[in-house]
């Protein structure tokens, strides 16, 4: 998600299926307190994950 990959493609590379990655990130959000992916993507690269660019 913090690379930009969209439900489909996580689910390919996670080999399950696109409503089970739809419930993840729903419950990402809900931990996280935020509404959007960009929200969560900010939220996590600020707590050291993900990749940070220059």
């Amino acid at each position: 998600m913090a690379q930009g990959a969209g439900n489909k493609d996580i689910a390919d590379k996670l080999v399950i299926s696109g409503k089970t990655v739809s419930n993840y990130i729903t419950n990402i959000f809900s931990k996280l307190q935020v509404a959007d992916r960009a929200q969560a993507v900010l939220r996590a690269r600020d707590a050291g994950l993900g990749n940070k660019r220059n």
